[in-house]
Parts: structure tokens; C-alpha cells; sequence
């Protein structure tokens, strides 16, 4: 292989088995679980990194089906985002993320940076009651429970909110260990469209583990819940800041 054509083909590893195609990536039916609670400030101050502004001491954790995207195929991810201040806008931090698929974990960590690992998350209803679990290797992690399609939500204002944008901190290490790339990607959710959304009676339980620490931001008082179905695009990010930048 020349030169040339690695600089012509390389956008992934490995180089001649990209482990993602090249996007758009589109999401079909993509189906969110979202508890909103209320956890301790100091926590948050702790995991939130400047520029970002924490707000208020909120905490979304997030179940998410992905039954049929492209590139991406069919997953189940969960995780934890913020929300925060940057620059006058409002939108939410991406802190964790664990999912059971090797190509979003893959383009997820070198395209955008999403926090992502690999572990056992599953979303499923159970007679009334939607279910959602977080197992990292056989250990529970995290459990939601929220009463299923008790009350229909407003889509204009779902939907408003999906639109609002997103942060995280990509890091890409050097070969001696040190940071090459350091930053905060900006990115947003593209041709959104609502399907449906409900919310009602909801619960969450998270639990210590040495490694998959969803549990450091603890669960004071849960707030509310929503279930959505929707179609959706995932956008490329932007650069907002540079952290290695002088």
C-alpha cells in the first residue's frame, strides 16, 4: 500500500478493516428512557470540567434502544448526561456511557469522544411497567422502572429539547502516554422527529462498582421521566475549546 493511498483511505482503525463505515448515521426508531434527578452539588462539581457551568444539581440518566441504524446496526446503550452552561447556551454534558456494540463504541470514542465502554444494558417492557437495567459483567449497576404509556407529552416541546446541544471531552493519548488531543466537542441532533412520547410513575436505583461508577452521582429525589420514540440523525461535532490549546 502507498503512502498515498493511506492518506486516501485512513479515516479509522484498523486501517484496512475500519471497525464503522463512514457516516451520516441515521437512527430509526430510536427509543430513549430518560429519569431526571436530583443528585449532590459536590458530586457534580467534581466530574463537570471547565468551561462548562453546572446549573442546577440535575442528572438525566438515559436508557436508549437502537433497534435498526446505519453503520451501527442494532444496540442498547445507557449512560448519564448533565446538564450545563457554555458560553450563554444551555444544553447537557455527556458524562458516561456503556453499550453492548463494538462499532458505536469504536466510532463513537474517535469521531465525537462520547464516553463510551462496553457493558450489558437491556429495555424492555414488562406487562405495565417499562424496564431498563445496567449490568456490568454479571453486576447490577443501575435500574429504572417507569409506568408504561401513562401520559402523552407534548412533541413540540420533546422535541425542543433534543434540539438543545451536547458537550463532551475527547482525548486522544500520544505514544508516549501523554494527551495529543484534548477537547470539548460541541455536536447536535439532526432531522429529529417525534414518534411518540409519555411519561409517568418513575424509579431509579443505581449501585456502587469499582468500575462502572454511575452510582458517584447518587439519587436524591427523582424528578421526572419520558419515553420517546423518534427518528433522528446523528451530527458530526465541532470543536468548542481546545484544552491543550495556550
Amino acid at each position: 500500500m502507498k503512502i498515498e493511498d493511506v492518506r486516501r483511505t485512513a479515516y479509522s482503525m484498523p486501517l484496512t478493516s475500519p471497525s464503522y463505515p463512514k457516516g451520516p448515521y441515521r437512527f430509526f426508531n430510536r427509543e430513549y428512557f430518560i429519569i431526571t434527578y436530583r443528585t449532590d452539588p459536590a458530586a457534580l462539581e467534581k466530574v463537570v470540567p471547565e468551561p462548562l457551568k453546572v446549573t442546577d444539581p440535575i442528572v438525566k440518566y438515559e436508557f436508549i434502544r437502537m433497534p435498526d441504524s446505519t453503520g451501527f446496526g442494532d444496540y442498547t446503550e445507557t449512560g448519564q448526561v448533565i446538564p450545563v452552561e457554555f458560553e450563554g447556551k444551555k444544553g447537557g454534558f455527556v458524562h458516561s456511557m456503556y453499550l453492548d456494540d463494538e462499532a458505536p463504541i469504536a466510532g463513537g470514542r474517535e469521531l465525537w469522544g462520547f464516553p463510551k465502554k462496553l457493558a450489558k444494558p437491556s429495555f424492555a417492557v414488562e406487562s405495565d411497567v417499562l424496564v431498563a437495567k445496567l449490568n456490568y459483567g454479571s453486576v447490577l449497576c443501575a435500574c429504572g422502572t417507569m409506568g408504561y404509556k401513562y401520559e402523552a407529552l407534548d412533541k413540540d416541546a420533546v422535541l425542543k429539547s433534543m434540539l438543545a446541544p451536547n458537550w463532551m471531552i475527547k482525548i486522544i493519548p500520544h505514544v508516549d502516554g501523554s494527551a495529543r488531543i484534548c477537547e470539548l466537542v460541541e455536536y447536535y441532533l439532526e432531522d429529529v422527529t417525534i414518534k411518540e412520547a409519555w411519561t409517568g410513575p418513575a424509579a431509579l436505583g443505581l449501585f456502587p462498582h469499582a468500575i462502572c461508577d454511575v452510582a458517584k452521582l447518587p439519587v436524591l429525589e427523582v424528578l421526572s421521566a419520558v419515553h420517546i420514540k423518534s427518528d433522528l440523525t446523528l451530527g458530526l461535532g465541532k470543536v468548542a475549546y481546545d484544552y491543550l490549546k495556550d
